[in-house]
């Protein structure tokens, strides 16, 4: 008989507290500006701090209060594009202080000399580094973003950014270039 009691007790605590929280979500529900999610979503979520703001979030929230929209050296020209397209501004070129365009690249830790000190995981903002302290560590590639961030702290500079090599899944078209944008072969 205690038992079904503190059975019905805790069940109904839990139905009490489940009522609150969902009230509580709902009455206190933040609404995102629409403009900061928009321009969240163009920008490459790197998060690696180029622009001058920890994360491509803040920036966005930067640029939808009016911050230029030239500073993020990942996402390059094409990047810059679509946010002057979705602001209603002229593009500007990528503005050197923060960087310049490059290929995509990946962290790869030379294991051998690595010697598990945790300062390249602790600089991760994606999580893309697994290891233990005084293991080695590795790069998971489909998480890494090449943001750079953990080349620095590498006491013994183990880690290398490497270009990320086309696959037919990443393989992207250079077009946009003007007239002519497909080269064409002609084969006699």
């Amino acid at each position: 008989m205690t038992l079904l009691t503190a059975l019905l007790i805790i069940g109904t605590l839990a139905l009490i507290f489940g009522a609150i929280l969902g009230y509580s979500a709902i009455k206190f529900k933040v609404e995102a500006d629409p403009l900061v999610e928009q321009i969240d979503a163009l920008l490459p979520q790197t998060q690696c701090g180029q622009c001058g703001y920890p994360g491509c979030k803040p920036y966005a929230q930067a640029i939808a209060n009016g911050d230029e929209i030239n500073k993020c050296p990942p996402g390059g020209d094409a990047t810059i594009k679509k946010l002057a397209d979705l602001m209603g501004v002229e593009p500007k070129p990528l503005d050197g202080d923060h960087g310049v365009e490059d290929v995509k690249k990946v962290a790869y830790i030379r294991e051998a000399e690595c010697i598990g000190c945790t300062k390249c995981i602790q600089a991760c903002p994606v999580d893309a580094i697994i290891g233990a302290s005084k293991q080695m560590h590795t790069v998971i590639i489909d998480e890494c973003t090449g943001c750079d961030l953990c080349v620095a702290p590498c006491p013994v500079d183990c880690i290398d950014m490497v270009p990320v090599k086309p696959t037919p899944q990443t393989w992207q078209w250079e077009l946009g270039k003007g007239v002519g944008d497909i080269p064409i072969k002609q084969v006699l």
